[in-house]
């Protein structure tokens, strides 16, 4: 035992559950990366150019979900309060583009691409936003 109290199998299974948790983290955002690309081809008035854009964008777009969701208490994926949810999830698309080099999104294009990310979402095991 150290002076602590932890023995060196607590240390190795706390370093392990740490690197799980980040291979999960990592994992999301090329999931998410994956469906603003899929997004990003298929609905007008949305697109993102540059493979590093998708991944600023992905990290950009969990920060404010988590944000929104933080502050207003409120779940902001496409379809996880219905209307309310669809239209932050509309909102934080729209003011992703202003914080991601290469990405354009316009009004129409943010509700859009949340109706696509919804659809997505539902297919897909993570949660995209």
């Amino acid at each position: 035992m150290t002076h602590s109290g932890h023995t060196a199998t607590d240390y190795t299974q706390e370093d392990q559950n740490a690197g799980t948790t980040l291979l999960r983290w990592v994992g999301r955002l090329v999931v998410i990366a994956i469906v603003l690309m899929i997004v990003s081809f298929f609905t007008p008035g949305f697109s993102i150019s540059g493979l590093w854009s998708f991944l600023i964008a992905a990290v950009v777009i969990s920060l404010l979900d988590y944000l929104v969701e933080a502050v207003m208490k409120v779940d902001a994926s496409p379809f996880g309060k219905g209307l309310k949810g669809f239209l932050i999830s509309a909102v934080i698309l729209y003011l992703a583009q202003f914080l991601v080099p290469n990405m354009y999104v316009s009004i129409i294009g943010a509700l859009l691409g949340a109706l696509a990310i919804g659809i997505l979402d539902a297919i897909f095991p993570t949660r995209v936003m």
